[in-house]
């Protein structure tokens, strides 16, 4: 899979990356004796990954979360649901394409998978709404996970979107309460329910599907109650700012796992999901299996009141 868009932080990668080609085909060409010089690059190549993505600012995760070549709901399902049969509808008004929902096996385990699914073009993220899901959406997504819930199958949500979508049919349609509905009836879900925030987590649309006994985050994700730009226009009336907003949001992997709010990271390929769409899958298959693993051993009554307590933890206040 090539790279079609490189980040601006990545350049000096995409510049060693670009001599080391240079160099390989040479060799291969003329039978330039090479080994020396491509072994150097090779080295130096590694090393810049590590010190690039080893100390990423909010901001930069908050790009490579949005990368238009990370990997995407239906990307994992092709490389860990092969048999995978979607649903579609909600039984009440339509059929939402920024929801994806249905039955499969994840390394032998069946299960319901849910996701939200973004574009990869202009004909396509119309189709998906760019990934924002409408109220019919979050109502095919509940449907799915009754269904799982009434055969004893665990849910497992991918979640990827900038929010729920916000316009007037939308909200006609009941948007909010459908969001609500969403986090009450998953809350008491019988079956195991896993979460892992792929891309991006944005506010009530993502909490939607993210009710869940784990919630892991790959380690370029962003995950927060707001984007950057609109925090930047609420709180410094300046959406250019949105590089200081993704700072104080706290919405990184690493400073979600610290506050509590997420239960565990799920490392990406070095340079990103977006590099080894294979390696990304691995990655989260591992994690996932892990976590049903352990949740398939509990008593469901119990695994539902630790969900509930888990939520009611979350958050710092001064109870004076």
């Amino acid at each position: 899979m090539a790279i079609q868009t490189a980040l601006d932080f990545e350049q000096p990668i995409v510049e060693i990356e670009r001599k080391l080609g240079e160099m390989r085909a040479l060799s291969d060409g003329t039978g330039l004796k090479a080994d020396g010089e491509i072994a150097r690059l090779e080295k130096k190549l590694e090393q810049v990954r590590e010190q690039t993505f080893s100390k990423l600012s909010g901001w930069q995760t908050v790009q490579l979360a949005r990368h238009p070549r990370r990997p995407y709901t239906l990307d994992y399902i092709e490389r860990l649901m092969p048999d995978f049969v979607e649903l579609h509808g909600d039984r009440a008004y339509g059929d939402d394409h920024s929801i994806v929902a249905g039955l499969g096996r994840i390394g032998g385990v069946h299960a319901a998978l849910i996701g939200h699914q973004k574009g990869r073009d202009t004909k396509d993220n119309i189709y998906r709404n760019f990934g924002m899901p409408q109220p019919e959406g979050y109502r095919k997504a509940l449907r799915v996970m009754q269904t799982a819930e009434r055969f004893g199958l665990p849910v497992i949500t991918l979640v990827d979107t900038p929010g729920a979508f916000p316009g007037l049919g939308a909200e006609a349609r009941g948007q909010a309460e459908a969001i609500a509905r969403n986090l009450f009836e998953m809350a008491r879900l019988k079956v195991p329910v896993v979460s892992v925030v792929i891309g991006e987590g944005g506010s009530g649309g993502a909490l939607a599907l993210a009710v869940a006994d784990r919630v892991l985050m790959l380690r370029h994700a962003i995950y927060s109650v707001i984007s950057p730009e609109g925090c930047a226009s609420i709180l410094f009336r300046d959406a250019s700012r949105a590089q200081d907003a993704a700072e104080a949001l706290k919405l990184t992997a690493g400073s979600l796992s610290e506050l509590g709010i997420i239960d565990a990271i799920v490392d990406e390929p070095l340079g990103g999901a977006h590099r080894d769409w294979d390696g990304a899958a691995s990655s989260l298959e591992k994690a996932v299996l892990s976590a049903l693993e352990e949740l398939l051993g509990q008593d469901p009554q119990e695994r539902v009141a630790a969900r509930i307590a888990k939520f009611e933890r979350m958050g710092i206040f001064d109870a004076d």
